[in-house]
């Protein structure tokens, strides 16, 4: 394991974490591909991923990373329960909440930053629902939608985790988190693909 993957850990006594949450928008899915496809079929975390796309574009991203992981990959389905080795994808043009108890919730509410799926939205709401036992990492994209969810994850005492702003494809999304809330960790995409890996569950 990286040494700064290990200290930032044992720094934060990090002893459980339930869920992860990777929101991101311009070039997110390059760095998906980066860091998504290393983990194992018997990954034991459900990952939900917020990615900024066009409507109609959700199913084919589902398709393409099924293409390229050996763990399962669905696209989030209202009451639908979070199971651990799964990567979920919010849904194209509705908002992805997540409720007590692990269920997904649906909504057709405005956009947030002119982005529905919001990503604040998705992680606001699981920083209520698993609080510590969150970690929330932030990706390249173009606006400031994810820096006010991923400060919410921090507040509630999750794991914070920004992708570094010099190797980001898009800059702006990684620096307006960093400047709501320093994270716990800056990371290159390497790296946060390592952390994922070292997350105890």
């Amino acid at each position: 394991m990286n040494e700064m993957v290990r200290q930032a850990l044992n720094s934060r006594r990090v002893d459980r974490i339930e869920a992860v949450v990777v929101g991101a928008s311009a070039g997110g899915v390059n760095a998906l591909m980066d860091i998504l496809p290393s983990l194992r079929a018997d990954y034991p975390l459900p990952v939900v991923t917020v990615l900024h796309v066009m409507r109609g574009r959700q199913n084919q991203l589902v398709e393409v990373f099924r293409q390229r992981m050996a763990l399962r990959v669905e696209e989030a389905a209202d009451k639908g329960e979070l199971e651990p080795g799964t990567l979920y994808f919010a849904p194209a043009d509705y908002h992805l909440s997540i409720e007590e108890g692990g269920v997904f919730s649906l909504s057709l509410e405005d956009p947030v930053h002119f982005a529905r799926p919001a990503i604040d939205i998705t992680m606001e709401s699981a920083a209520d629902v698993y609080g510590a036992r969150l970690a929330g990492i932030l990706l390249t994209g173009a606006n400031q939608d994810g820096a006010a969810g991923l400060a919410a994850i921090g507040a509630a005492g999750g794991l914070t985790v920004v992708q570094d702003p010099a190797e980001a494809q898009v800059a702006v999304m990684p620096n307006e988190a960093i400047r709501k809330r320093p994270p716990d960790l800056v990371l290159p995409l390497r790296d946060i693909r390592e952390l994922l890996l070292a997350l105890p569950a």
